[in-house]
């Protein structure tokens, strides 16, 4: 083999960074080993894999096509190398979940998960639908689950699972009597919804097509209980996947609203990157979300 796994680590924090004594830093080397590691590497393939502007490497063309290979290869290494060295297929599972999913549902799964293998590892990140889209992307997160639609060439995107928002509103708010909201009731209302990059945002523009414009949207909030709480105090009225309202729908702390005019269904999706390498752990987690 003319090439070694340290060379790619130094070719992959190289590309990170863009500055080869960062580089060096985040791998414990020397500025003088991680250069030499990297030119050698491009002189056994007579390539350059960056544009160099001073200080500052940049990947080129074939640095690009590159990246996800060496990821896929170098996480097939460490995964072998935790198998031997823990005598278990699974190692560390790096999850990301929109809010929705990681506050409702993925506490769930991850729970069984580490129940099968005493000792395993899960790290959950918590965030919107684009950043955790964006994570899967940059090989930051292993696996990521997520509401919104997305498309990118190098994320694989599966359907997992229904789901729909519902408008609500507390039991005080005049509209709770009305019970059915028509389209001159909804620009009447005043909203709190989730932030742009939000995949229940995109649901919620998706169905008010043609209303959003002239719709009168007090707040944007990043948190699901935030919005509950604020709509609890009557300052509006929001509009929620079903799973976080089934508690407070149940205490009877707010009401649903139904709006026969507009389609508030979707899916919950998995999103995994292309060059990923589908290590036991990745399917195991997968076959766990398929059975809930």
């Amino acid at each position: 083999m003319r090439y070694t796994l340290r060379q790619l680590e130094v070719f992959l924090a190289t590309a990170r960074t863009e500055n080869i004594t960062r580089a060096a830093e985040s791998l414990a080397m020397s500025q003088s080993a991680a250069s030499g590691a990297l030119k050698e590497l491009e002189q056994q393939f007579d390539v350059a894999l960056f544009d160099r502007a001073g200080k500052r490497l940049k990947l080129n063309e074939l640095g690009r096509v590159l990246l996800p290979r060496a990821q896929g290869l170098l996480e097939q290494a460490g995964e072998l190398e935790r198998v031997l060295a823990a005598h278990t297929e699974m190692g560390e599972l790096k999850v990301g979940a929109t809010l929705t999913i990681g506050n409702y549902l993925a506490v769930g799964i991850m729970a069984r998960y580490m129940s099968e293998v005493p000792g395993v590892r899960v790290v959950l990140e918590v965030d919107n639908t684009a950043h955790i889209a964006d994570a899967v992307l940059h090989f930051q997160l292993d696996i990521g689950l997520i509401e919104g639609e997305m498309q990118h060439p190098d994320l694989d995107v599966t359907p997992w699972r229904d789901d729909e928002l519902v408008v609500f509103c507390s039991p005080q708010h005049p509209l709770a009597a009305q019970g059915r909201l028509d389209d001159e009731a909804l620009l009447a209302a005043t909203w709190i919804v989730r932030e742009q990059g939000s995949g229940t945002r995109q649901t919620f523009d998706r169905a008010m097509h043609g209303l959003l414009p002239r719709m009168n949207i007090l707040l944007e909030l990043q948190h699901t209980e935030a919005i509950k709480r604020a709509v609890e105090a009557g300052l509006g009225i929001g509009c929620l996947s079903r799973v976080t309202l089934a508690e407070a729908f149940r205490r009877g702390s707010l009401v649903p609203l139904t709006v026969p005019e507009r389609d508030f269904r979707r899916q919950f999706y998995f999103v995994l990157h292309r060059q990923k390498y589908r290590s036991r752990g990745i399917e195991r987690w997968l076959e766990l979300c398929q059975a809930m």
